[in-house]
Order: C-alpha cells, then sequence, then structure tokens
C-alpha cells in the first residue's frame, strides 16, 4: 500500500487533514517517485491532488538536511506560487523544512535569509530563475547546486512556447551545476501529446508519464443569443444574470474588454433588481492587490454567492474555493483551455461540474459545439513545437556571457551543445548568431573572450531581459491616489471620456503621458477599454469537425432552441455546396461580384494562404471566426492564378524577407528575434506564423465545390 511506503511524519499530516484515502494519481506517484529515479509527468484532471501526488513521496524521500536547496517548484504565475506556499508550508512543517517564496513580489528578507543559509524548497518563477543566472551567478550554484527535485507545475502551459523554452534551457543549465542530475516532475491536466511533455524534461527516455484517466461529470447546456453589434445582446446579459445570481460563478469572456463589460453590466442589473454585489473583474490589467483580494473574497467567502468574471489568469490552478458554475461566453480557441476552464467549477469529491456557453455568433456556435465534441472523443490539440528556436537561443548567449566573467566562444558553444533546449540546432548555426551579436555591438571580444557589447548592456540590464514574453507599455489607473490597474493608450484615452476597469465605471480627468498616468473619479456609464493583443490559434481538427458539424443531421440535446435553429440555417446554406468527401472538398461560394472560400483550416494555415495570395496580387480578406477568404475575382480568373500559387513556394524565403525588412504592419514577431540575421528571422516567422508545408499539402489536395450550376 502505497501509503505505508510515506514517512511517519507524511503519513501523521495525512490523518490530521482527515483524508479518508489517497486519490489514484496520488497512490500511483507515491510508489514510482519513492521507489525509482526517473523523471515523471503526472496527468490528471482539476482538483484531483496532484500537488500533494508530487510532494508527498518527495518529502519523504529527499534528505533535508544535506546542504543547499532540495526541491524547486516553478510555477507559470505568481499568483499560483503565492496560492501554493501556505499549502507547501503547511505540510512542510510536519518535517521541520523550510519553504521560500522567490519571485519579484516576494519578501526580500526571505531570500536574504536563503542565501545565507540554503536549504528546503523554493517556489519560483521561470523569469527569477534567468535573473538569478544573469544578477547572482555566483550564487545559483550556492543555492541550487545540489537539488534533488524540481516540480514544473501546469506544464502544459509551457509546452510549445517560448516561455518553455526558457524554462528547458535554464532547467538544462542548473543540470549542468549539479554534481548529480536531479529529477523532474511536471503536474498537468491537460496535454495533448505525452511524448511533447516527456521531451519537456530533457530526459525523454527516462521520463514516465502517469495518467489518471478517471472521468468528471459534466453538466453542459449552451445558449444563443445572436448578436448584430459589438455589445453583448441585452437578453443575453439578463439570462446571464438570471443564471448566475443565486450562484458562486467564474465568467470567461474571450477578451479583457469583455470581461469588463460582464461584470460592470451584471453589476447595473444586480443593482435594479436589488440582488448581491459581489461582481468582480479579474485579468492581467486590474491591479495585483485587487486581484488578491477578489482570490481571498472567493477562496475564503462561504455563505455569500459571488461572480467573477475573467481571463486566463484564473483558468490555472489557483485555489478560489468552491465554484458551483463556469460560464464560458463565445468559443475558446482551443479544446485545452475550454476544459482547463471547466474544471475550475465542482472541484470538491462527488461534485458534477457544471459548463454554460454562451454564444454570440453562428461561427462561434459551430466552434464550442465543435471543441465540445472533440472533447468528448478524448481529442486535445497537440501543443505547438519550434524545431529551432533561434531567438531563445541568441537571448541564453547573452545571459550565459553576462552571468560569466568572460568566456571564451568554445566554452559557450560547448555549454550550448550540451542544453537540450537546443539539440536541434546545428553548431554552424550557433557560430553565426554569434558572430551577428557581435557585429551588432550586442557581443564584444576582448582578447579570447567574449563579454556584454556596448548595445548588449542596454539589454541585458534592463528588468525586461528576464522574459520570453512581450509585455504591454500601460499607462497607470489612479483613482485617489490608489491604483486600479493598467491600460495601454489608445484612441480611447482622451479627459473625459469614460472607462470600465476592475469592475467599476471611472471618468478620465487628467492624463500625464511624462509620469505614465491616467487619473480618474467614479462615473456611472462607460466603454470597455480597448486592448491589444493577438487571439489564440485554432487547430485544424477543430475546423474539420466544424464542417463535419455542418454536413450532419444531429441534433444536440445541450444547445437551446434558438442555437439549433441556427444550426439547421446554416446547414440549409452549405447543402448547396454538395460535399461528398469533407476531408478535400470545400465550399466555394460564387456570387455576382466577390467569391467566398470555405477552407475549414487552422488558423496558421490560414494565414499561410492568405501571405500566397497577397504575393499572387489577389486582393482577399480573411473571417477567421469562419475560416473563409473573401475574394473580388471571378471563378475563371480565381481558378487560372490557383494553380500558380504553388510556385511562389520555391521563393518564399524571399518573399518574407520583403516582407520582414518592408511590412509596418504586425506581424507576430517574438521578442528576441531581432537579435537574429534577417535569414533566421525568416526561418522563425515560418515555424512561428505561417505553416508552409500544411498550406502546400492544401492546395495540392483541396477541391473546390461551387455552388452556382455547372
Amino acid at each position: 500500500m502505497s501509503f505505508n511506503l510515506l514517512s511517519e511524519p507524511i503519513r501523521r499530516y495525512i490523518r490530521d487533514q482527515g483524508w479518508d484515502e489517497l486519490r489514484p494519481i496520488q497512490n500511483a506517484a507515491i510508489d514510482r517517485i519513492i521507489t525509482s529515479d526517473s523523471n515523471y509527468i503526472l496527468a490528471s484532471r482539476t482538483a484531483s491532488g496532484k500537488t500533494e501526488a508530487a510532494f508527498l513521496p518527495i518529502l519523504t524521500k529527499v534528505n533535508f538536511k544535506e546542504p543547499g536547496v532540495q526541491v524547486l517548484y516553478i510555477s507559470p504565475l505568481i499568483s499560483l506560487i503565492n496560492d501554493q506556499f501556505n499549502r507547501i508550508e503547511e505540510l512542510c512543517k510536519y518535517l521541520d523544512v523550510s519553504v521560500t517564496k522567490w519571485h519579484g513580489e516576494a519578501n526580500r528578507s526571505g531570500k536574504e535569509k536563503l542565501i545565507k543559509e540554503p536549504n528546503g524548497i523554493v517556489l519560483i518563477t521561470p523569469e527569477s530563475i534567468e535573473a538569478m543566472f544573469v544578477n547572482k551567478t555566483h550564487q545559483v550554484k550556492h543555492l541550487f547546486g545540489n537539488l534533488k527535485y524540481v516540480v514544473v507545475d501546469e506544464v502544459h502551459a509551457f509546452i510549445g512556447t517560448d516561455r518553455g523554452i526558457q524554462l528547458k534551457s535554464v532547467l538544462s543549465r542548473l543540470q549542468q551545476l549539479n554534481q548529480d542530475s536531479f529529477k523532474i516532475v511536471g503536474l498537468s491536466a491537460t496535454i495533448g501529446d505525452y511524448s511533447e511533455a516527456k521531451k519537456f524534461t530533457g530526459d525523454e527516455l527516462n521520463t514516465k508519464v502517469l495518467l489518471d484517466r478517471t472521468a468528471k461529470e459534466i453538466a453542459v447546456e449552451f445558449r444563443y443569443f445572436k448578436s448584430t453589434g459589438d455589445a453583448l445582446p441585452p437578453d443575453l446579459l439578463d439570462d446571464l444574470y438570471e443564471e448566475t445570481k443565486d450562484n458562486k460563478v467564474l465568467i470567461f469572456p474571450n477578451s479583457r474588454g469583455r470581461t469588463e463589460e460582464v461584470a460592470v453590466s451584471l453589476k447595473k442589473i444586480a443593482a435594479r433588481k436589488k440582488g448581491h454585489t459581489n461582481y468582480f473583474s479579474h485579468h492581467s490589467s486590474v491591479d495585483r492587490e485587487v486581484r488578491e483580494y477578489v482570490e481571498y473574497f472567493a477562496k475564503n467567502n462561504i455563505r455569500q454567492n459571488f461572480c467573477i468574471s475573467c481571463t486566463s489568469t484564473l483558468e490555472l490552478g489557483i485555489d478560489i474555493g468552491s465554484v458551483d458554475e463556469v460560464v464560458q461566453i463565445d468559443a475558446t480557441h482551443s479544446i485545452a483551455s475550454l476544459i482547463q476552464r471547466v474544471g475550475r467549477s465542482g472541484r470538491k469529491k462527488g461534485q458534477t461540474s457544471n459548463l454554460f456557453l454562451y454564444a454570440t455568433k453562428e461561427w462561434s456556435l459551430i466552434q464550442s459545439i465543435a471543441c465540445w465534441l472533440l472533447y468528448k472523443e478524448d481529442f486535445i490539440e497537440p501543443p505547438f513545437i519550434k524545431e529551432k528556436s533561434f531567438d531563445i537561443l541568441a537571448h541564453q548567449i547573452l545571459s550565459i556571457v553576462r552571468g560569466s566573467s568572460g568566456i571564451r566562444p568554445s566554452s559557450l558553444i560547448e555549454t550550448l551543445r550540451k542544453n537540450t533546449a537546443f539539440s536541434t540546432i546545428e553548431i554552424h548555426e550557433v557560430e553565426a548568431i554569434i558572430t551577428y551579436l557581435l557585429e551588432n555591438d550586442w557581443l564584444e571580444k576582448i582578447q579570447q573572450d567574449l563579454i556584454i557589447g556596448v548595445s548588449g548592456e542596454k539589454i541585458v540590464n534592463h528588468r525586461d531581459f528576464y522574459s520570453a514574453f512581450k509585455t504591454e507599455k500601460n499607462l497607470k489607473v489612479i483613482n485617489a491616489g490608489n491604483k486600479i490597474g493598467e491600460i495601454p493608450f489608445s484612441p480611447q484615452i482622451i479627459q473625459d471620456e469614460n472607462i470600465l476597469l476592475a469592475a467599476k465605471i471611472w471618468k478620465i480627468k487628467d492624463i500625464d503621458q511624462a509620469a505614465g498616468k491616467i487619473h480618474v473619479i467614479p462615473a456611472n456609464d462607460g466603454k470597455k477599454p480597448m486592448f491589444f493583443g493577438t487571439a489564440g490559434m485554432t487547430h485544424s481538427r477543430v475546423r474539420e469537425k466544424m464542417i463535419e458539424i455542418l454536413y450532419e443531421k444531429e441534433s444536440y440535446s445541450f444547445v437551446d432552441n434558438p442555437g439549433r435553429q441556427e444550426i439547421n440555417s446554416m446547414r440549409d446554406f452549405f447543402s448547396s455546396f454538395r460535399i461528398d468527401n469533407i476531408r478535400i472538398q470545400r465550399p466555394l461560394l460564387v456570387a455576382d461580384n466577390y467569391l467566398e472560400l470555405f477552407t475549414f483550416e487552422s488558423t496558421r494555415i490560414n494565414r499561410t494562404l492568405q501571405l500566397f495570395l497577397n504575393i499572387a496580387e489577389i486582393k482577399n480578406d480573411l473571417k477567421e471566426d469562419a475560416s473563409c477568404f473573401r475574394l473580388e475575382i471571378s471563378k475563371e480568373e480565381l481558378f487560372t492564378k490557383w494553380n500558380s500559387l504553388l510556385s511562389i513556394v520555391p521563393q518564399i524565403d524571399n518573399h518574407i524577407s520583403h516582407l520582414l525588412e518592408t511590412w509596418s504592419g504586425t506581424l507576430d514577431r517574438s521578442k528576441w528575434s531581432f537579435l537574429l540575421p534577417l535569414p533566421y528571422q525568416v526561418e522563425l516567422l515560418k515555424a512561428n506564423y505561417y505553416d508552409i508545408a500544411s498550406t502546400v499539402r492544401f492546395l495540392e489536395t483541396v477541391v473546390w465545390v461551387s455552388n452556382s450550376v455547372e
């Protein structure tokens, strides 16, 4: 029995908690982690006890009397670290093991105490590890040179991202500092490709996946309120209020602006109907202290109902206590995100998760149904993987050089060669990037050693250097000396304009651009704030499922009558396209003055196809939600030019180079791509933003089926 493998202090902790039994993932993890030296990925649904599944055996196995920090817990969110700290500290009291938070907002005295006497467990973000490598290089080995385990929480949030490549790199650098390699335990509720999760540890062959397939009962209901404008329909908001007023609820709109619109609108309805006043917004632009109050209220409130309108800031595993319902407004871009959000309700044993999805557009309704049906089929999108992360490599070169007192090129290359994050990058490619960094004064060579150049100093000495993700340049919103949050400058930011933020309405009284501040006072009515950013990417399988829905006859019991009527209307429209093979055939709408091509393909394929159309000088407009191109061209002219699109491929690098050099629009350039020679920037854009190979396959196989009579 796994319980008997645990140390007596840990068994006493379990008894004191009053647990009737261990969860399945906990039993499996205890047996495996204590009795082997493998890395593990612990995969099970939200609130299944993964944190304890990792720490119960690790705390039993590790000798905390040895010098140095013994265990690192790495989280994607500071708020998740703060949340887990109390949980882990309570457990560690039974062993007299110290737990230290280390991030930008953590108490300095705790850090100083740890540096003087490294021990116990440290909870940290990837950016804080990076900062230590840059600024406290001599202390990294002192602190982490004797690590036994690294626990990576919400590992799916890292896999396939630039931030994940950075984390994989710093973990590899930590491994090189350790006398014995430490083991990695990753925790996740939603993983679409376990082989990639195993690769993330840097030692795929010695990494095992423990998967708990215990299903969680989910009650789901889809409601459709067609919107003709930008604002949510009033009848949707009224229905949403009635549905949520007597429950503890999380509402997930798909943008920060919509999040504020929902929170303020429901609060207004509640005031009119004399309901409760506990309506909040929670997203990255709301001030940290305000967010922490919302989290505290939700977690510690027992009797009062509440409603939090939020973004992905509450999608991950922050414990906010009991939630009765989760509401999603319009389609998520991914199945993984939808399921992560659903898991926030019904967290207690035996409870059902309740999902209400409100759709306001016909394509959002179809995509939402597609995501739900695919989840029921056990499909979750595999993570997108960059084969060669040249940009993060360039960033890590600067970090390694900055952390040294001068390093020979051969030593730098050897260090990078051992780094598992860059195992697919060739030595000659590393050398080319180092040469480019030297040519642009980001690096400098003194005798035989590389050091940071004058231009490089401006980069590495800035706080922004520690992260792999871009951050917005925002203005602080201040009321009576209190910070409410931050918003980007936009045409909306003018004196006497009213905005929504932190679930309240504010009038702008003064804008201080030099100080980066907006001073506001309370107001009675306003507009949702404008935020920038790109939508998430939708996988080809989701779009393929959407066309399947349109060409089948099933009536979905979880969809309300207006939703079913909309589906039937769309099916009637698409029935004019006689499609027999939805794998290769696609609808082509022929109208008097234009054509519409419904590709039902992924975001990246649609972007690439648009690039090809632009190069071929075919005027087009992409409606991404419908996966549809509108072309001002005749059918005959389209087919003539369509056959020549494949001839663009051999010259695609030249076309993208020209685009990078001349286009002032917004391309999805990664944060550190400017550190690269142009050919490497092209390769990155092809890997991150476009999908050339899949688009070529689409062009070679697609058969357009017209609605016109031949």
